[in-house]
């Protein structure tokens, strides 16, 4: 029974991630029904987030909301989520984000599926490397302001020992 309700928690929380539940008419919305799940609650589970890797890669159960996830991702990454609401593309985001800079061996095996000639990958190459260029600028800016402030610590406790002396 526990098994049960964890994998259906998983299986409505990754929707909701990728923001691709399937419509019936092309010309429709995805559904905003889950628009409101806690994504940093998915992205801090392995567990939660590998079990949709494994469905989407075809390795493991998927439940129906995995299938139907299934069906319209390779739609949903060419049209540049189209159909998703500004909250399911901002998620999305933010999931493909955290696969590729912290679960890049998940991100190739689901690109190999689902962009076997890089449309994806070309189309959000440039977005994808100024953001990681972004990060990597503030990750060089707070190890120099952790280093000046070290060299201050150092200089004021030099100070104060030759006060004692």
């Amino acid at each position: 029974m526990l098994l049960i309700a964890v994998t259906m928690k998983v299986s409505l929380l990754f929707v909701v991630v990728l923001g691709l539940v399937v419509s019936i008419r092309a010309d429709e919305k995805y559904t905003t029904k889950y628009d409101n799940v806690d994504l940093d609650e998915i992205i801090k589970s392995d567990r939660l987030l590998k079990n949709y890797v494994n469905c989407l890669l075809d390795k493991g159960n998927c439940s129906p909301d995995g299938t139907e996830l299934k069906k319209v991702l390779p739609d949903a990454l060419l049209t540049d989520c189209s159909k998703c609401s500004e909250t399911q593309k901002n998620g999305s985001k933010k999931i493909i984000r955290h696969l590729i800079d912290n679960k890049a061996d998940w991100y190739k095996e689901l690109e190999a599926k689902y962009d076997k000639e890089g449309v994806y990958k070309k189309k959000y190459e440039e977005e994808l490397g100024l953001k990681k260029e972004k990060r990597e600028e503030a990750k060089e800016e707070k190890k120099e302001k952790e280093e000046k402030k070290e060299k201050e610590e150092k200089k004021e406790k030099e100070v104060k020992d030759e006060k004692k002396d």
